[in-house]
């Protein structure tokens, strides 16, 4: 009978005791194979001291997890022969297919081992799905400063996780999570101006999806490149985009996304020029929320029938004439009535400014210069803009300093008082319009 001086040089290198090690290796074979040992120190006592030299594969395995070795042979874990006292003949060595039966045993034990290795459960999966859902809440309302830290953190966490090993069904759903966070990360970018790392956040996003197989999280990837595009002016490649998403569109996903889609479409095609488009659009999204059910999450990511309304204002002022002028203050009114009367955690601040721009504007464009101060002043007294609201602010400059408003000094005034604000540095508290 040998000694096993490796297994115990490595157990005192940990400076464990002979009951710590049968814990750890108990630990490892009830992982692996759903089974109970009952191990103690006398049995790791018995392995030292060579009275066991040949424990079954499943302990073996475990041994070399606990000790975090890749051979057997590093813990000197090898056929030694029987512990049977001295003078019992030594039983006859099994044939070689014995022997190769046994290892093709040991190779199945060891993959199902390795399958089974995770680094989430159930719980962690979970708890992922509800910090997503609290931050795309927060979104709309809450001070960028505060938020921008948590969706850091959480992506990092997850994409952490992303390195090791888990289910392949658990994998997928990290990446759902991965891309929805990446989505925050890319309207935070947006917010602030840097297209070029929302661009970035926004091909992750498509990346996780594809990954994933996750139908509404493609869909919604594309409605963000859309809005991407038609904030740096590519009307044509956001319609585009916007089409897109819609023929993405597969799987059971009953949310507004469709409506979401098909009006950030119909505002593209209006900026572009192409009224008639944007109008048949315009009626199409109004049916697809008719036929809306619940979106997957909240906030940023839905579509509220508030934004809906915002973005029919939009396009029915960039189509232009009389009566879609008319129609275009009556639905940004009923934006503003329904994000006034909505819950407070739930009103973006930005998409409630960009409903008074809208309605400055197209009180402008009726002659009414005074109404269109009333409606401005509601968006002047902001402490900072997104960067898309302060486009449309410029915008307005602009058409203020256009014949006929050019020599009125309430427009004169009001060109100044866009002049003053815009100047400012960029948004740094609430998350407000990019969307």
């Amino acid at each position: 009978m040998m000694a096993n001086e490796a297994l115990r040089r490595r157990r005192n290198a940990q400076r464990w005791t002979q009951a710590q090690v049968a814990e750890r290796v108990c630990a490892q074979v009830r992982a692996a194979t759903g089974r109970d040992p009952e191990l103690d120190a006398n049995w790791v006592s018995r392995l030292e001291r060579g009275a066991i030299t040949w424990p079954s594969g499943d302990y073996r395995a475990a041994l070399c997890a606990v000790f975090q070795v890749t051979s057997e042979a590093e813990l000197d874990l090898s056929p030694k022969g029987s512990a049977a006292p001295e003078g019992t003949p030594a039983a006859e060595a099994p044939p070689d297919d014995v022997r190769s039966l046994g290892a093709d045993a040991e190779l199945s034990a060891r993959l199902a081992r390795h399958a089974a290795e995770t680094n989430v459960n159930a719980l962690v999966l979970e708890q992922f799905d509800a910090d997503v859902d609290r931050l795309a809440r927060d979104f709309v309302s809450r001070p960028l400063p505060l938020l921008v830290p948590e969706i850091r953190a959480v992506r990092g966490e997850v994409f952490r996780l992303l390195e090791g090993r888990q289910h392949p069904r658990q994998t997928r759903h990290l990446y759902v999570v991965a891309g929805w966070l990446s989505g925050l990360a890319a309207h935070v970018s947006l917010d602030l101006g840097d297209r070029s790392a929302a661009a970035t956040h926004a091909r992750t996003v498509v990346q996780c999806a594809e990954i994933s197989e996750h139908s509404p999280l493609r869909a919604w990837a594309r409605s963000f490149q859309s809005l991407a595009a038609y904030w740096a002016g590519d009307y044509r490649r956001a319609g585009d985009l916007a089409q897109a998403g819609q023929s993405e569109r597969r799987g059971p996903g009953t949310g507004t996304i469709k409506a979401r889609l098909l009006s950030l479409e119909a505002r593209a095609r209006a900026a572009e020029g192409d009224n008639h488009s944007a109008l048949r659009i315009l009626a199409l999204a109004h049916e697809a929320r008719g036929a809306a059910g619940p979106d997957e999450l909240p906030g940023v990511f839905s579509f509220p029938e508030a934004k809906q309304w915002a973005y029919a204002g939009t396009t029915l002022l960039a189509a232009g004439g009389e009566e879609e002028i008319r129609h275009a203050i009556s639905a940004s009114n009923r934006a503003v009535e329904l994000y006034q009367a909505g819950p407070e955690r739930d009103r973006s601040p930005g998409d409630l400014q960009a409903a008074h721009l809208d309605l400055a504007t197209a009180y402008l464009a009726s002659g009414e210069v005074e109404g269109a101060g009333a409606k401005l002043s509601e968006v002047l007294t902001a402490e900072g803009y997104t960067a898309s609201i302060t486009i449309r602010l410029r915008n307005l400059a602009a058409l203020l300093g256009s014949e006929p408003y050019r020599g009125a000094q309430s427009a004169v005034d009001l060109r100044a008082h866009i002049h003053e604000v815009t100047v400012r540095p960029a948004l740094t508290s609430n998350a407000t319009e990019s969307r």
